[in-house]
């Protein structure tokens, strides 16, 4: 038997060898160990305070005991009783706000996929300055929403808002400053802004999903006289399909849940034609000090939107089985 021979066979040498792992308990607890971090930090800012929130929905957390929870007394559904009868001043502003969330959701959620789509179509085939024009739409998204909104708010203003100089002042479009962030204008206001600031999300999700269609399709369909909008039609949307219904439901679960929007706007005074439905929790917790009926109409939210959710993803599931 040769040297070489020799030492392959020798214990040091068949330790050097690449072999099976020794430590199998490792590999099998390693990802379960990069997971604890993102499980502990979800727990502690979302199911704990989510958690928190049913219990307090359930006792009369007022302003006296807010020193010492745990001695406040239990109420059990009369928070929700209080929140859903809408023969009383706090069921019948939480319908309102309601009314006023679901226009504006729907609204802004049409509006913000009919631009996004408009865009991203348009921007779809090369030519020169793409880019440029691709990055100057994203600007709202990239913007922090704090700065954003409140550069809308000055913008805004009835006597110094650069709105109204643009439509009164150059254009004559009116003959008296209309208020936009008082009356019957606060919805328009909260809509123009919440669509400024979400229709590059969907401009963003649209175009990444026509990248993934082939352009011979779009060829193939061109030689066979489709035109511009029946390729959009036949070829464009079905392709889209699966991003459309992820899109759709982000969008509204987003806009309805949209809380920095109308703060940051209106202030803690909003007008009656604004009061989305999480500002008007926020302002029944934090002003008449009654965290109990917050924490109800919260979880109201919250299993509102569950249900939604549910009922949506049941429905495009049936659909797309049926597809």
């Amino acid at each position: 038997m040769s040297v070489a021979t020799a030492e392959k066979t020798t214990p040091a040498a068949k330790a050097r060898k690449p072999g099976p792992d020794r430590r199998p308990g490792l590999s099998r607890k390693l990802p379960y160990l990069l997971l604890a971090p993102a499980v502990l930090l979800e727990l502690l800012i979302h199911i704990v305070p989510m958690l928190v929130g049913i219990w307090m929905s359930f006792v009369k957390l007022t302003k006296f005991f807010i020193a010492n929870w745990s001695a406040a007394p239990w109420a059990g559904l009369k928070n929700y009783s209080v929140a859903v009868d809408v023969h009383n001043a706090v069921g019948e502003g939480l319908l309102k706000s309601f009314g006023v969330t679901v226009v504006f959701s729907l609204v802004t959620v049409v509006l913000s996929w009919c631009l996004g789509m408009a865009a991203a179509v348009a921007l779809q085939p090369p030519f020169k300055g793409r880019s440029a024009i691709r990055t100057l739409f994203l600007v709202p998204y990239a913007l922090p929403a704090y700065a954003g909104i409140l550069t809308w708010n000055f913008m805004l203003q009835r006597d110094t808002g650069a709105v109204n100089h643009i439509l009164v002042d150059n254009l004559g479009l009116a003959s008296d400053r209309p208020f936009w962030l008082l009356g019957g204008n606060a919805l328009t206001s909260l809509i123009v802004v919440a669509l400024w600031k979400l229709w590059p999300f969907a401009f963003l999700t649209l175009m990444a999903g026509l990248q993934s269609i082939p352009r011979d399709v779009y060829e193939a369909a061109s030689v066979d006289g489709a035109g511009s909008v029946r390729q959009w039609r036949n070829i464009t949307l079905p392709s889209l399909r699966p991003v459309n219904l992820v899109l759709v439901l982000v969008l509204f679960l987003w806009t309805f849940s949209d809380f920095n929007t109308p703060y940051v706007l209106f202030g803690t005074a909003q007008p009656p034609a604004g009061d989305l439905i999480t500002f008007h929790i926020y302002n029944a917790s934090f002003l008449t000090w009654n965290f109990g009926s917050g924490a109800a109409m919260s979880v109201l939210l919250l299993i509102f939107l569950m249900i939604v959710t549910g009922a949506y993803l049941i429905v495009t599931g049936r659909r797309s089985r049926r597809a």
